[in-house]
């Protein structure tokens, strides 16, 4: 029976992966492949995918224009870190302070938090979240910066 390519298995590390070799460093697409524990039939798959497509190539022309930082690679790594992350918050096993963490640093790595002393009376939105008893409130105020 016919079952169609899950579009969705592909992440943006692999992207990146598939770019570094397009330019020439990185691993041999046997080992890129061995590491996203995929086949050269998926591969194929995910590169008619325009939005894998995309991604590539948006990957080298990074690569080509700054050459291979250290920021860029853990650019990559983090976005891949967010599905752990969000893993980890939705788990029942998983500590409502260490939940917070996560959520606490999400809302900081997006640049939703609020900096320095915002005036209560900026408006914003409080945000009460209760995790297993643990209160944990934030509270977002968007406002422009003065920079």
């Amino acid at each position: 029976m016919f079952s169609p390519v899950d579009y969705t298995k592909w992440t943006d590390r692999l992207c990146f992966d598939i770019a570094l070799r397009l330019e020439g460093s990185g691993e041999d697409i046997p080992d890129i492949l061995q590491r996203h524990g995929i086949s050269p039939s998926d591969l194929a798959e995910f590169s008619k995918d325009p939005v894998f497509d995309k991604k590539v190539r948006h990957y080298r022309d990074e690569i080509r224009e700054k050459g291979i930082t250290f920021r860029l690679k853990a650019r990559a790594q983090a976005e891949e870190l967010l599905t752990t992350s969000w893993t980890l918050i939705h788990h029942p096993d998983v500590s409502a302070a260490v939940k917070a963490d996560l959520i606490k640093s999400t809302v900081k790595w997006a640049g939703l938090e609020v900096k320095g002393d915002a005036p209560e009376s900026a408006g914003g939105v409080s945000i009460t979240i209760n995790l297993g008893g643990e209160k944990q409130e934030m509270k977002l105020v968007e406002h422009e910066s003065a920079e």
